[in-house]
């Protein structure tokens, strides 16, 4: 375990520091008790029997003095010394002076300010706390015989469970029903309900909102998801921040001086009252109730968000760090590749390239074959049934389809490849993409190229992490240079390190530690010893490596980026109000208690100032709990609907964006007559479809968009590109126009119409892309019009 993970076991929550009593009913019939005998006190008082006024008052001030005298002990106990004894003096004071009003009002403030820390708290951990309660501890799975209700730890992979209306999805699995409707609010903090097909793979933790449906387990109860949030959970529940120890710290010279402060009006006026009153507006110490509180709601908000932080320190943590290291694949990258280009033979479709390729790829459990399959379906393919199928490791896989020898995979090409195949790894080489060739009974057929896609919410996430006060961002990578510079350009990061083992990564960390707090991101088991060797470490959700979650001290219980840069507003502004609140009420009561050794307060006025400082502090600190500027709008359900609209566009449009550059490459190579003829269904798909939904996107998704955005100027860049795609949009049709005219496309228009073809393919790839990250990723997690898959 690494060595700051001591700091974070060496002291229990406020809750359980021995100040506050375990007993609500206690603390409940303490409050009442005193306040009665402070009633029934006044009530004599006023009917002038005074002497029975001051025994009532009397009685009260013991029945707090008992339960303040065992928190004394048990502070003790733990080895601390606190503010505690301040009040244990200050009720002893009053009796001992006779000031037994000032001492009935201390007892009612002192139960009342415990009883105010106390309901801070329950508020702060509820979040937390309901981790715990909602754990389930039976599963219904489906038996030859029926359903039985077993126990969740008999639940093994491969099992297939029911879920009934309003049940908890106990493990992670993969829904065997045509769909799925779930409330995730537990794990990723949004309140709408997410509909999900069959296949899709769901955590534990989600509840079923919809009709009962069968899951088929992907794994144990032990290695699921929320089973993963509980024990973070535990782990924060039993931390305490750097600022709530300082607090401790600070009280054990306070409590000196406060005595110095009494002793010293004492002999300066003579007078023990003045003594007792110092000591009545030192109790109890708003430093000690302010920074547990904040810190508590901290984690209690990093909660709602998605975001389980083990402890305060972490979260202080959070909040100090300068320095940001990112991994790349599964972090800044979705993780899971996506084909984005079906290059043909002669002869040969790019639909009858994909539908052989992912019919071949169906057993294949590799990443690429499973993002063909992905693909083809996607594309409404009728994929066929592979028979004597053979995978060779690395290499790819070959299956019998529809009678023909499919090969999928890296094998390489001859020594001399065609020209469109040359040209393939050529641009697959420039954009960092994955190519698996296509043979045919032997014969080249075709080519997918597939890349793993950068998150849609990485570049808002990085700019809004500097806004947060990162001010220096490193990416490490075991991938090739090539891709990784061309991500880190586009997330804009000031260094990249490609080829790093993990070994490289654990150095490079160590390094940028020596200079600043430093923050690394990641999600696979090799990124773990990075992840414990920085300042914080963050796990890109629970659900991915369980060594990588072990290893961090933050786990992403979203599959989004953009929470980590929620999460450090939140821990920003949690140690800024713990501070600010403790020093805001410590710098009172020493004005109060220079008062109070003047002789200008007395001690019964005292008590009523402390206890209204106290709770001055608490309110101030509870203000952790509310998001603060800068947090994620959350979107009306008029903006979702048009983001998922416009959205699903994108995806059908973007398999036609292929049909430019095609028309480019017919033109470039001299057949013109092809290309003539792939120029009209360009600009066709150019006209009816790409130009109206960019109009659309103008008139209604954009005006939107600007109150989540906060204001207009947030999508003028984006309708200056619609103006510009509109403009090569109509330069297309005229050079259509142009060459139907003549019959062909004629030498004068070559050039141009290579550069428009050219251009507006780069400027839709740009456009699209920035949408999806500026505009898009507000979608909440698992939306289908957000998956990047």
């Amino acid at each position: 375990m690494r060595q700051r993970d001591e700091s974070t076991r060496q002291a229990p929550t406020p809750a359980a520091r021995g100040t506050v009593p375990t007993s609500r009913l206690l603390l409940a019939a303490l409050l009442v008790s005193c306040t009665c005998a402070l009633a029934a006190g006044g009530a004599a008082w006023l009917s002038g029997s005074h002497d029975i006024a001051d025994l009532v008052w009397a009685a009260g001030t013991l029945i707090a003095l008992v339960p303040a005298c065992w928190w004394v002990v048990a502070a003790l106990r733990r080895g601390t010394f606190g503010v505690d004894v301040i009040a244990v003096l200050s009720l002893l004071g009053t009796l001992a002076v006779g000031e037994y009003l000032a001492g009935a009002l201390i007892a009612v403030m002192l139960c009342t300010g415990q009883a105010l820390e106390n309901a801070a708290e329950q508020r702060a951990t509820k979040d937390l706390r309901s981790l715990l309660d909602r754990v389930p501890r039976e599963a219904r799975k489906r038996c030859a015989d029926g359903v039985q209700t077993v126990p969740l730890g008999d639940v093994a992979v491969g099992d297939v469970l029911v879920v009934g209306s309003g049940e908890m999805v106990p493990v992670d699995a993969t829904i065997l029903s045509s769909r799925a409707v779930l409330d995730e609010s537990t794990l990723t903090g949004e309140s709408l309900h997410v509909e999900l097909p069959s296949g899709r793979q769901i955590r534990s933790g989600a509840v079923n909102a919809g009709r009962p449906v069968e899951i088929q387990a992907t794994a144990t109860a032990e290695n699921s998801t929320y089973a993963g949030i509980v024990r973070l959970a535990r782990e924060a529940a039993a931390s305490t921040a750097p600022v709530v120890r300082l607090a401790d710290r600070l009280a054990q010279w306070f409590v000196p001086l406060v005595l110095l402060i009494a002793g010293a009006a004492w002999l300066w006026s003579g007078s023990a009252t003045r003594a007792v009153a110092v000591l009545v507006v030192a109790t109890p110490c708003p430093l000690l109730l302010a920074a547990p509180v904040a810190i508590v709601s901290g984690l209690s908000r990093a909660s709602r968000l998605g975001v389980v932080i083990r402890g305060g320190a972490a979260l202080e943590a959070l909040g100090r760090a300068t320095t940001l290291i990112l991994d790349k694949t599964g972090t800044v990258t979705s993780g899971r590749p996506r084909g984005t280009e079906v290059v043909a033979a002669a002869g040969w479709s790019s639909r009858d390239v994909l539908r052989l390729a992912a019919s071949a790829d169906q057993y294949s459990p590799h990443v690429l074959a499973v993002a063909i399959v992905a693909e083809a379906r996607k594309a409404g393919l009728i994929l066929g049934l592979p028979i004597d199928v053979v995978e060779e490791p690395g290499k790819g896989i070959s299956a019998v389809v529809d009678g023909l020898r499919v090969t999928v995979g890296s094998h390489g090409l001859p020594a001399d490849p065609p020209p469109w195949a040359a040209a393939t790894l050529a641009r697959a080489t420039f954009d960092g993409a994955a190519v698996a060739w296509v043979r045919v009974d032997g014969g080249l057929a075709g080519a997918i190229l597939l890349t793993d896609p950068l998150r849609p919410d990485a570049p808002r996430t990085i700019r809004r992490l500097r806004a947060a006060g990162i001010t220096r961002v490193v990416m490490l990578t075991g991938d090739r240079s090539a891709p990784a510079e061309q991500l880190a350009t586009v997330l804009g990061v000031d260094e990249v390190r490609a080829r790093q083992t993990p070994a490289d990564k654990v150095a490079r960390v160590r390094a940028e530690r020596s200079t600043a707090a430093t923050l690394m991101v990641g999600d696979g088991v090799n990124d773990a010893p990075a992840l414990a060797a920085a300042t914080v470490g963050v796990a890109m959700g629970v659900r991915g490596s369980t060594a990588s979650s072990e290893a961090a001290d933050i786990v992403l219980t979203t599959d989004r980026l953009d929470r980590l840069a929620d999460a450090m507003l939140v821990a920003r502004r949690s140690r800024r109000i713990a501070l600010q609140s403790a020093l805001t009420g410590m710098v009172l009561s020493f004005v109060a208690m220079g008062f109070a050794a003047a002789g200008q307060l007395p001690a019964a006025w005292g008590a009523l100032l402390q206890e209204g400082i106290d709770l001055v502090v608490i309110l101030n600190a509870l203000r952790a709990l509310r998001p603060g500027a800068g947090a994620t709008r959350a979107l009306n359900p008029v903006t979702g609907s048009l983001i998922r609209r416009f959205a699903a566009e994108h995806d059908v449009m973007r398999e036609d964006l292929s049909l430019l550059r095609d028309t480019a490459h017919l033109l470039a190579v001299g057949e013109r007559v092809a290309a003539l003829t792939s120029l009209r269904r360009t600009d066709e798909f150019v006209q009816q479809t790409l130009l109206p939904h960019e109009r659309a996107e103008d008139r209604s998704l954009y005006p939107a968009l600007w109150e989540p955005l906060g204001g207009a100027e947030s999508t003028v860049t984006m309708s200056r590109m619609h103006a510009e795609i509109d403009r090569l949009g109509r330069r297309l049709h005229a050079h259509l126009e142009d060459a139907e005219a003549a019959g062909r496309i004629v030498d004068v228009q070559s050039e141009d119409l290579l550069a428009c073809l050219y251009g507006l393919h780069e400027l839709l790839a740009l456009h699209f892309a920035t949408e999806e990250e500026s505009f898009f990723a507000l979608l909440p997690e698992d939306d289908p019009a957000n998956d990047p898959g």
